[in-house]
């Protein structure tokens, strides 16, 4: 199959074997995949993840970053077939996404950070066939391809506990931040602050129901906001994955403030506890998604209630995705490229 792919840290397109599906697997053609900053993260601190989950445990343990692996996990394609002996859940030539593990015998992977489990970006792929979501023939490719990240935002904002009566920060604008915003906007909290240092993505934060966008350089997005009647923010979300942010948030967040953390942070983080402890903070670490979530994201995509339409930029091939990739590291870029592996 054609496939861009990573090999010791960079990113190549070129010819792969075929995936052959064993039982409880689907084989899936793809049709999209979106280009995801966690991508990006991962070809520079892959290493160490690979490392801390041989040490410590985790589904990247088994991933040899000097080896071939094919990423993406933003994916929707179409029932090819099936291996011996599974349930067949979904028909042959219906259009499918997923939540991006495998769990099939006994194992536990992340489709797209795995040696056996390849992802998007090529031309087949193998998914859980427990974790399939059927997608309408009719709902556009390009949004199906923003269904799990969005998913990944809905489940970072169910995660804080919003109420009405909670002010919510949102650090970071990217596709994520975008997410949280929407499912804080479905749930009915009012306001939500958006911060984010480039004016695209803080556009694009007010176009997803954000109440008022800053700049951090100019705005204290802790401090009382005069657009909000000198209310203060309580509910903050990192959506940026820096180290140094989790600790920036603690000296800055009030008394009894909650903090998502959903940004990955693939280096250490350094932390004065005493503050938070003063400050009688909560910390809730989101990692993914979960069907519910994608669920509720198909959904609000396919009857409106979220328009996705403005995240996507440019379709791109196999041959595309390095340069691509590399592009992403400009906050001015695309929210979204997708992938078209069946392109050249």
């Amino acid at each position: 199959m054609k496939a861009a792919y990573v090999e010791n840290g960079i990113v190549h397109s070129g010819v792969l074997p075929d995936p052959v599906p064993g039982s409880g697997q689907a084989l899936v053609r793809t049709h999209r995949c979106g280009l995801c900053a966690s991508d990006l993260h991962f070809i520079k601190g892959g290493r160490n993840v690979i490392d801390l989950s041989q040490k410590l445990g985790g589904p990247y343990a088994m991933l040899d970053f000097e080896k071939p692996f094919v990423p993406g996990h933003e994916y929707v394609g179409e029932v090819l077939d099936y291996g011996p002996g599974s349930a067949r859940p979904v028909k042959v030539g219906r259009k499918v996404t997923s939540v991006p593990v495998m769990t099939a015998g006994g194992a536990y992977s992340v489709i797209g950070y795995s040696h056996d489990c390849p992802g998007g970006f090529g031309e087949l792929m193998l998914l859980d066939e427990t974790q399939l979501i059927e997608v309408p023939d009719h709902f556009d490719d390009d949004h199906a391809a923003c269904i799990e990240p969005l998913a990944v935002g809905l489940e970072h904002a169910r995660r804080g506990r919003p109420d009405k009566d909670d002010v919510a920060l949102v650090l970071g604008c990217g596709a994520i931040g975008l997410g949280v915003i929407a499912g804080l906007k479905l749930a009915g909290v009012a306001p939500i602050v958006a911060a984010d240092f480039n004016p695209h993505r803080r556009e694009m934060a007010l176009k997803m129901g954000a109440h008022i966008a800053v700049d951090p350089r100019e705005t204290d997005p802790y401090g009382a906001l005069p657009d909000l009647g000198s209310k203060r923010v309580n509910l903050i979300y990192e959506n940026v994955g820096l180290p140094g942010m989790l600790e920036q948030i603690i000296q800055a967040a009030p008394m009894h403030g909650r903090i998502v953390m959903g940004g990955y942070c693939m280096e250490q983080e350094h932390l004065f506890t005493f503050t938070a402890q003063n400050k009688c903070l909560n910390v809730q670490f989101a990692c993914g998604e979960e069907p519910q979530d994608m669920e509720l994201a198909l959904r609000a995509i396919g009857d409106g209630r979220i328009d996705v339409s403005p995240w996507i930029g440019a379709k791109i091939g196999v041959s595309g995705v390095a340069d691509a990739m590399a592009a992403m590291a400009d906050p001015a870029s695309p929210i979204r490229t997708v992938v078209d592996p069946r392109l050249d």
